[in-house]
């Protein structure tokens, strides 16, 4: 078990510093190679979620034949297919569209497997913190590839192809980490679909995240970029202070849902998030320049160092699963509820925003936290049985 564990954090370290990358430029990429206004921000969440809304079909197909762990190299070659994709075959964007759908295969097929093979990796009683340790290594990962970019952005300039060349590089190596593995060998095969109406409240949870995914990814990044014209350089060095925090406070917090619980940890998360869209949608209002912009930067790092408590919903459900083959089909379930979400709500809030101005976009998102908070609280986990 030790030898798989330290693969598999450093496979995650690898895969966190090509997302990283990606991540932290993609808004910059798209204002200035592409020219491309909120509107059609918002539509590019369309192609870019549509792999997780499909995600319940392509990892029910993918469990016939492989292992979690064999996706997860899978998903690290559709990610690295996909950097180098934008970083050079992107004139247009017909081809951008096709590279973000690549890409985002990878990243969803990831995303669905990673807390499985943690939780395989997990003592019972100990999945908050299993999970918060891969949490932990992936901002490690993070911090590694945004400083790369942050310094090479600073000495030669936004040059978006060196830096998805080297996204690629970092993916094709976390895969050949991930085909090392040795988890799940012998272990029965988890199931290809499971929709159960005792797992509703997961799904609800995990619609929610949606909401929050999008407004962090697309629209609190869009403000810093579009409204106060943050550079790419600004956004990497903001990335990686979050990165930092998480090296620490992803561990930490996967120990805070072992003792307080996921109802209490996602209730509690709703209510950050709340605050957060308060900040995104007045900051300008109540504090002047230059301190509102610091206030944003605030609010965008607190968003990406909860995200986090994401992993509550995964030892949430192993919890409450009627065995272990329904965890993988549900997480991937859960993705496919996510993007319907992330899918529609990216579209609707760019008509929003150049209709009625992007604080309205904020103060919708703040009320779903508002709703989402009470749907947090029907949260029950079973209590053990002493053996």
């Amino acid at each position: 078990m030790k030898r798989d564990l330290k693969i598999a954090l450093f496979a995650t370290l690898f895969f966190g510093a090509a997302s990283g990358i990606f991540t932290v430029t993609l808004n910059n990429y798209l204002v200035e190679i592409h020219k491309l206004g909120a509107e059609t921000r918002g539509w590019i969440e369309f192609p870019r979620e549509l792999p997780g809304f499909l995600m319940i079909f392509v990892v029910g197909v993918l469990l016939t034949v492989f292992r979690e762990t064999q996706m997860a190299a899978i998903a690290m070659l559709f990610t690295a297919l996909g950097a180098l994709g934008f970083g050079f075959l992107s004139p247009g964007i017909t081809l951008l569209v096709v590279w973000i759908i690549i890409w985002s295969i990878g990243d969803h097929i990831i995303f669905t497997v990673e807390g499985v093979i943690g939780l395989k990796l997990s003592r019972e009683g100990k999945e908050g913190h299993r999970l918060g340790q891969f949490g932990g290594a992936r901002n490690l990962g993070t911090i590694i590839g945004v400083g790369v970019i942050f310094l090479l952005a600073k000495v030669l300039g936004d040059i978006y192809s060196l830096f998805y060349v080297i996204a690629a590089g970092l993916a094709l190596f976390a895969g050949v980490l991930y085909m090392r593995l040795n988890i799940g060998i012998g272990e029965k095969r988890s199931k290809r679909i499971v929709i159960k109406r005792k797992y509703s409240v997961f799904y609800a949870i995990s619609a929610l995240f949606g909401i929050r995914k999008q407004i962090f990814l697309v629209f609190g990044g869009w403000v810093l970029v579009s409204i106060h014209g943050v550079e790419v350089s600004t956004i990497a060095l903001l990335y990686f202070i979050a990165a930092t925090l998480g090296v620490v406070m992803r561990p930490l917090l996967g120990d805070v849902i072992d003792w307080l619980g996921e109802r209490f940890v996602l209730a509690a998360d709703e209510l950050a998030l709340l605050i957060i869209c308060l900040c995104y949608a007045f900051a300008s209002d109540i504090l002047p320049k230059p301190y509102d912009l610091y206030l944003l930067f605030t609010a965008y790092i607190s968003d990406s160092t909860l995200f986090a408590l994401r992993v509550a919903r995964t030892t949430y459900l192993k919890k409450i699963a009627d065995c272990p083959e329904d965890i993988t089909p549900t997480i991937s379930m859960g993705i496919t509820i996510d993007h319907i979400v992330a899918m529609s709500l990216p579209i609707l809030s760019g008509y929003i925003w150049e209709a009625y101005g992007f604080r309205w976009v904020f103060i919708i998102a703040g009320g779903i936290a508002v709703a989402g908070y009470f749907v947090c609280l029907q949260i029950k986990v079973p209590k053990k049985v002493p053996v």
